[in-house]
């Protein structure tokens, strides 16, 4: 070996010495487990805190009166008379001020319910001087459910009136079941129960393809979510962080149910004044207005029902709400005594193609033999009805009115 290629070799001995120094003196650290220890209150504006059963987390969130959720100032909650919950409920619940209301919304680890559904995050929105704050009640891991539990039913002793969005299906009997395994006493058996999802469908499903909250936010409130997380996803995120301990997946469910809540609480500030006072109702919609006027019909309000009716009709209608508008208005027009209105509404209907038409050509086929004795005109109204529809009932009546028709009416009396 010459000792020109002994040096070059110790030359490339040296330099791979060098490397192999060098990324020894910089390899990373062994990152140390981290404890096992909950590390919400890191990153969730909120505390610790404890009770007789233990431990769990509370986080609030505040808003001033001056606050708009979309199209609604908060401030309008804490106006609004008591007697509107009477109004909304056909009477079956007592006024309540806007002070003993607590809006109640749940996040639990499974849509279907069951016992094995547990509610993890409890929000709880009430009206207070200054505006409205929300309560997010939240167990970090199961064995914390007891004390979350004993927090909210001592939170809600504070008020009469319990407000959710299907929660009556859902939230509530979900909450009774946890108390109930818990050996607690369920605090919603005390509470009266506004369940708005009842009185939203009637004012705007007639008119939306959902009656979703968060389709009711964006519709009617005006308001698009950034960054919100479906609720679908929301208990694959408690189960991300039940086996992380990483809170930072909890600020966007947090996020969801605070806007819920501030949903639900806006949403009721317009809901609650159109069903105590509908005639007064500034509804910008034929649709919502029919809605609003079956209800009426529903509690036996013909008259006023009648009134939304027509504004329905004038404001504007899509063809199969019109004419089923007009057929129902036609029957409590009838009712009454106001058999004029209610043949012109059916002279409408017949003239027309539409579902209703065989059934409007009926009844004025009934007022020409009962009440006209015009067997001639009630015959060609069935003729019309059964070009329409075939049915044994409208074949019997066309031959009664034939036989009636060759009589006549002189040699019949």
């Amino acid at each position: 070996m010459t000792s020109d290629l002994k040096q070059q070799l110790a030359v490339l001995r040296r330099r791979v010495t060098r490397i192999s120094n060098k990324y020894r003196e910089t390899a990373p650290a062994a990152v140390p487990a981290s404890p096992a220890h909950y590390d919400a209150e890191a990153f969730l504006p909120g505390e610790v805190m404890e009770n007789e059963h233990g431990r769990y987390f509370l986080s609030e969130k505040f808003f001033s009166s001056h606050r708009r959720h979309g199209t609604v100032e908060l401030s309008r909650l804490a106006e609004l008379p008591a007697e509107l919950v009477s109004a909304v409920s056909s009477g079956e619940l007592q006024p309540h001020p806007p002070r003993r209301w607590a809006f109640l919304d749940t996040e639990t680890t499974g849509l279907a319910g069951g016992t094995g559904t547990c509610a993890f995050l409890v929000g709880v929105g009430a009206v207070e001087e200054a505006g409205f704050r929300v309560r997010l009640f939240f167990m970090r891991d199961y064995d914390e459910e007891p004390a979350m539990l004993a927090a909210l039913a001592a939170f809600l002793a504070n008020y009469d009136l319990l407000i959710t969005y299907n929660g009556k299906a859902y939230d509530a009997p979900l909450l009774e079941t946890r108390y109930r395994l818990a050996r607690q006493r369920p605090p919603l058996d005390r509470l009266a129960h506004l369940d708005l999802l009842f009185a939203a469908r009637r004012l705007w499903r007639l008119r939306l393809d959902s009656c979703r909250l968060v389709e009711l936010e964006n519709q009617i409130l005006g308001v698009e979510r950034e960054g919100d997380l479906p609720g679908e996803l929301i208990p694959y995120y408690y189960f991300e962080y039940l086996r992380t301990r990483q809170a930072f997946r909890l600020v966007p469910l947090f996020h969801h149910n605070v806007m819920d809540i501030v949903t639900l609480a806006a949403l009721t500030a317009v809901v609650l004044p159109v069903f105590a006072a509908p005639s007064q109702a500034s509804l910008g919609h034929g649709e919502d207005l029919l809605g609003l006027a079956r209800w009426l019909r529903q509690n036996d309000s013909h008259e006023d029902a009648l009134a939304l009716y027509r504004r329905a009709v004038h404001q504007g209608l899509a063809d199969h709400n019109l004419f089923r508008a007009l057929w129902e208005m036609a029957l409590m027009e009838k009712k009454p005594g106001r058999l004029d209105r209610a043949l012109e509404i059916w002279s409408d209907l017949a003239a027309v193609k539409n579902e209703f038409r065989s059934r409007a050509l009926e009844e004025l086929a009934k007022y020409y033999e009962h009440t006209e004795r015009n067997y001639p005109m009630a015959l060609e109204m069935t003729a019309a009805a059964l070009a329409i529809e075939k049915g044994p009932s409208f074949e019997r009546r066309r031959e009664r009115l034939e036989r009636k028709a060759a009589v006549g009416p002189r040699r019949l009396l």
